[in-house]
């Protein structure tokens, strides 16, 4: 991992344990190295906001700010915690000492013991009182799930304003009939609009899911070394009133409504299982959109934003690739690859734990994190600038058209006395034809034609056969339907959530 060392001179990268990384710093007018790896997640691809929530100054603040509510809570429960300790805390809650903290682990060997002892220097005062009856998880499962819940708020407005937009657009095209596939062949018409709430609906789908995972996401709390509590209840000298008092008094005070019921050393990882769940959902849905826009941009139909200066091929010019759908499938990928990691890790809990779960925790949570708040990053950017081209869309449909109207163009001619069996052969034979025209001599499809001459439909009125508006059912109906139930409601309940511009894509 890397730290920026500020100096009086350039700025310089120094190789530091993952435990000691700085505050993700603002690359502008940095000099970066370029012969250490660096995490394209960081440097290319999530926003600053959710880079900012998983830095390592946010972590260990956290960890300061758990320490200071235990204190708080036990002085509050009769312990001998005097203000003078509780204010040198408060008074060093952000400025922490990275560089000590590192010598410290180097000797130590253990991240949180190093972090006691460099707080410790800077509040000599509250040094005997840091981290009073606490095990290591305290703090770093106390603070993951911080973590994870503020990461799942920016989530929701991400969420959010990507709905809205699709809203916005299914409303604007909700009655533009394009072609409907199935086994991405040519099926029944639907509208722009309507495949555009299939999109959305996804998406309400995920925002009900992390509503629930925000709601049952639960707080380690104040358990103990193995979950008994048994150093706090010596503390309050066999008073277990008051370790149970402690336990809520901390969970309130950190911002949680209940913690898990009990623990060993650890929060159940059944909990980082489900909120992979909901991530690797979020993923399955930007990994869908964007593929459907990238097929969608093959038959020039719709397109992705294309800047102006923006080059899609080094050696063909003229190409207009759907880079940014393209990278929304390949980091959705990504983030779904990392939900077996974390299922077997949750599989893996030995008794009260075991600490295979912490190297692969550092890495799995914060970047399926990261990978999903750059997916909708980039989900909101596409849906704000989707270019619709409706003749294309318009050509393309009336290729097809003519297959999708024989259905109709069957029960009019039974209508008008003719046999269904009969005209089904006829109507098979002519598409036949039409088809090996259309396939074999590149010519336009005359299904149409062809029927108007057969004397079997002689009675059959074909004017308007071809008026694609005539095959997409309800789809324009189902818009508004969509549009009134489930997306005003979403902008209703989240309004300050739509607040804000959309955030540039970075590369």
């Amino acid at each position: 991992m890397l730290r920026l060392l500020r100096t009086d001179q350039v700025p310089k990268w120094e190789l530091v344990p993952p435990s000691f990384r700085g505050e993700t710093p603002s690359l502008k007018g940095l000099a970066l190295s370029h012969d250490v790896y660096e995490n394209p997640l960081i440097t290319r691809y999530a926003s600053r906001d959710m880079a900012r929530i998983w830095s390592a100054q946010s972590k260990h603040s956290t960890w300061r700010k758990l320490w200071i509510a235990l204190a708080e809570c036990q002085k509050e429960l009769g312990l001998e915690i005097s203000n003078e300790q509780l204010h040198e805390m408060r008074a060093n809650v952000d400025n922490i000492d990275f560089e000590s903290a590192n010598k410290y682990e180097q000797k130590l060997r253990h991240d949180v013991m190093a972090h006691i002892h460099a707080w410790g220097d800077q509040v000599p005062k509250a040094r005997p009182i840091i981290h009073l009856g606490a095990t290591s998880c305290f703090v770093t499962d106390n603070s993951e799930l911080i973590q994870t819940r503020d990461s799942l708020y920016l989530l929701r407005r991400r969420l959010v304003q990507v709905i809205d937009l699709l809203g916005q657009f299914a409303a604007k095209w909700r009655d533009l009939p394009c072609l409907g596939f199935t086994h991405l062949q040519p099926a029944q018409p639907t509208t722009v609009g309507k495949r555009a709430t299939l999109w959305c609906w996804d998406l309400i789908l995920d925002l009900e899911e992390l509503e629930h995972r925000i709601a049952t996401l639960r707080f380690r709390g104040v358990k103990g070394t193995t979950g008994t509590q048994a150093t706090f209840l010596t503390l309050f000298n066999g008073d277990h009133a008051r370790v149970e008092q402690l336990d809520r008094m901390v969970t309130e005070r950190m911002g949680f409504s209940a913690a898990h019921a009990v623990t060993g050393q650890t929060y159940s990882r059944k909990s980082d299982s489900q909120i992979m769940s909901f991530l690797n959902g979020v993923a399955q849905t930007c990994h869908k959109v964007g593929a459907d826009v990238r097929i969608l941009q093959h038959r020039k139909e719709i397109e992705e934003p294309f800047e102006k200066s923006q080059i899609g091929s080094s050696a063909m010019a003229y190409k207009r690739n759907p880079m940014r759908s393209e990278r929304m499938c390949s980091l959705a990928r990504f983030a779904m690859s990392l939900q077996s990691g974390v299922d077997q890790t949750m599989a893996n809990q030995w008794m009260e734990r075991t600490l295979d779960d912490s190297a692969i925790r550092r890495l799995t949570l914060p970047q399926a994190f990261l990978a999903v708040d750059a997916c909708l990053v980039l989900f909101r950017n596409i849906t704000d600038g989707m270019v619709v081209y409706p003749k294309v869309i318009e050509r393309n449909l009336a290729s097809e058209l003519p297959f999708m109207a024989t259905e109709e163009i069957l029960m009019a001619g039974v209508q008008a006395g003719g046999d269904r069996q009969e005209l089904h052969e006829v109507i098979r034979s002519h598409s036949q034809a039409a088809a090996d025209q259309v396939k074999r001599e590149g010519q336009a499809n005359d299904l149409i034609e062809r029927l108007q001459a057969d004397p079997a439909f002689s009675k059959v009125n074909l004017t308007g056969a071809l008026d694609a508006r005539r095959y997409v059912g309800r789809s324009p109906e189902q818009v508004d339907a969509f549009l009134r139930d489930y997306v005003e409601p979403v902008r209703r309940k989240y309004a300050d959530d739509l607040k804000g511009t959309a955030e540039s894509v970075r590369v």
